[in-house]
């Protein structure tokens, strides 16, 4: 039986910001939510301003592969159940509240090192706007309307 999309929105802010703190969190949450209300570029293409979409579409999301490069990936949403503060987050998201620092983000990842990109991801799309412990947050360029 699939996740109802609270508990898979909730699930997926534990996987991809668990260890960041709740700002951490709720600008990783935001970034879904940016993703769900873009109104052009392949996101509003693909996923049609449904949050399940979002968190689905393939290649997006390391914590929604069972396998990275060819090894398993333990570190999934299926991995650990989300505890009250995740539900706090998605329901703070799913209400329409906006994460300050991130503006209208719609990527973030964590690079491993001290310094962020300029630009994410590769094609020019997106151009760094903000670091929140260790995830780097991207907003939209034009390039990405033409996605």
């Amino acid at each position: 039986m699939p996740y109802p999309t609270r508990e898979l929105f909730a699930r997926i802010i534990k996987c991809e910001a668990g260890g960041e703190g709740d700002n951490g969190m709720k600008a990783v949450a935001a970034v879904l939510m940016n993703r769900v209300h873009v109104p052009y570029g392949e996101y509003q293409r693909v996923n049609q301003g449904d949050l399940r979409k979002v968190i689905t579409q393939p290649g997006q999301f390391d914590c929604m592969r069972s396998v990275l490069g060819g090894v398993p990936n333990y570190q999934t949403i299926w991995a650990s159940p989300p505890e009250q503060i995740h539900y706090d987050i998605a329901d703070w998201a799913m209400a329409g509240n906006r994460f300050s620092g991130i503006g209208e983000a719609l990527w973030y990842f964590n690079p491993f090192v001290p310094t962020c990109p300029t630009i994410f991801p590769r094609n020019g799309s997106g151009s760094i706007i903000n670091r929140i412990g260790e995830h780097c947050f991207y907003i939209p360029t034009a390039r990405y309307r033409e996605t």
